[in-house]
């Protein structure tokens, strides 16, 4: 056996095995026979407007909606041959073919959807050269970049009715089976780059398991227990236009709506859409934390806004950094990361108490019985440990003490302290 036929094997057996399809959208499963009415329903990467796609950071801080021409609004309309053609001509390994259903997406795009589609084009600017190089990455045809327009219109921060996130549209188990770390305090599907990824893995395992990409997409969208399911009933065979029927609502919109984003991403220009302009971004680069950090500590020390530091860390939930858990990633504009290199320490213990509240160690407040028989105040030594970054100034202000007691009670000399020290503070 070939490692490639290895590889695929053990692909299969690992997400036949898990409890719960893996898909990025949550589909309820429905019972379709030929004779009923056929119903397509819409991905919702489709019913973004173009005004919730402005407020995303990057759309409003880079993008110009009028862009360098001027939208006349005349879609002209083509003959079914000339949709045809255009589908077969793109360079893709995916089959492209053109039927009624494709067509009502094309119009779609090319209709009420016209002025989404220019916020689109222009958005693709900033993730495309990530979606490519992660799908060169696993080797799948690069024509997938397209799934992130159907699936969440190039808004990274998109949520669906069902719990999906990001760009690739992740649920939860999805995620975490193809490593995206998801917390309380952390959600990498949120992640630009990492869920890429994810996705491009993903997207490799479903071909290993069907041989057929138009069949990935589709279990992308359902999860691939419903597509055998398809094939099943529609008599083992593997092609979607003969599953067709067999599938989920919106995943028979799903392939359609694929083909026509590529078709729309591709011809935008013979339907008259005049894509956003962009404005070159900043430069950014990446530090690592290994300490807790709070955005307001960045805000303050590195004169960065913090709708900047949420969308260039749009994995971060709460606005901590959880570093003393694991080393963490910060990505800032290069004059912010020069900021916060600079600002050493301090960065670290700015206003400390008050933005990093939860608590490393406590002692439990202890009673004694009195002669009288009542509860008392107990006296006596008092200790507390040393945090990373704390200094003797900031150890006596808590403890209503002073730096030259604390000198005394501990026989320190200078101001050297480590953490994990236990020192005494009454």
């Amino acid at each position: 056996m070939t490692k490639n036929k290895i590889y695929s094997a053990i692909a299969c057996i690992a997400i036949a095995m898990l409890p719960c399809p893996l898909h990025a959208q949550t589909i309820e499963e429905e019972e379709t026979e030929t004779n009923q009415e056929e119903e397509i329903s819409m991905p919702q990467g489709m019913e973004y407007e173009m005004d919730q796609l402005l407020q995303e950071w990057n759309n409003k801080s880079y993008l110009i909606p009028e862009g360098d021409c001027t939208d006349s609004g005349i879609n002209p309309e083509y003959p079914e041959e000339t949709y045809i053609n255009r589908l077969q001509r793109l360079p893709n390994v995916i089959e492209m073919p053109y039927n009624e259903v494709v067509r009502q997406f094309i119009d779609r795009y090319t209709g009420r959807l016209r002025r989404t589609v220019s916020i689109i084009l222009g958005a693709s600017n900033f993730y495309t050269p990530i979606f490519e190089e992660a799908l060169e990455a696993y080797q799948v045809p690069l024509e997938l970049k397209y799934l992130p327009v159907i699936e969440s219109a190039l808004n990274p921060n998109a949520v669906s009715r069902a719990g999906a996130v990001g760009l690739w549209q992740f649920m939860i188990t999805t995620g975490k089976q193809y490593g995206l770390e998801v917390t309380s305090l952390i959600d990498e599907r949120r992640d630009p780059i990492k869920s890429s990824y994810a996705a491009a893995h993903y997207l490799k395992d479903l071909y290993g398991i069907f041989g057929d990409w138009t069949l990935v997409i589709a279990a992308y969208n359902c999860g691939p227990n419903n597509v055998r399911k398809a094939i099943s009933r529609a008599g083992e065979v593997k092609d979607y236009w003969k599953i067709y029927p067999y599938l989920p609502a919106e995943t028979r919109g799903y392939v359609p709506a694929f083909i026509a984003a590529n078709y729309i991403m591709n011809y935008y220009c013979e339907h008259n859409i005049c894509p956003a302009g962009t404005l070159l971004p900043a430069s950014t680069d990446t530090i690592t934390i290994s300490r807790n950090l709070h955005r307001d500590q960045i805000i303050a020390m590195c004169n960065v806004r913090g709708e900047e530091v949420d969308a260039l860390n749009p994995q971060y939930r709460t606005g901590l950094i959880p570093g003393d858990s694991h080393d963490c990633t910060l990505r800032l504009t290069t004059p912010a990361i020069a900021a916060f290199i600079a600002a050493g320490d301090s960065i670290y213990n700015f206003h400390a108490d008050e933005l990093l509240t939860t608590r490393r160690e406590v002692e439990i407040a202890k009673a004694q019985v009195s002669s009288k028989g009542r509860r008392s105040s107990r006296s006596g030594r008092s200790y507390v440990t040393v945090r990373r970054g704390d200094t003797l100034g900031q150890i006596a202000a808590r403890n209503h003490t002073t730096v030259a007691a604390l000198r005394k009670r501990n026989g320190i000399r200078g101001s050297n302290i480590r953490p994990g020290q236990r020192l005494r503070v009454k």
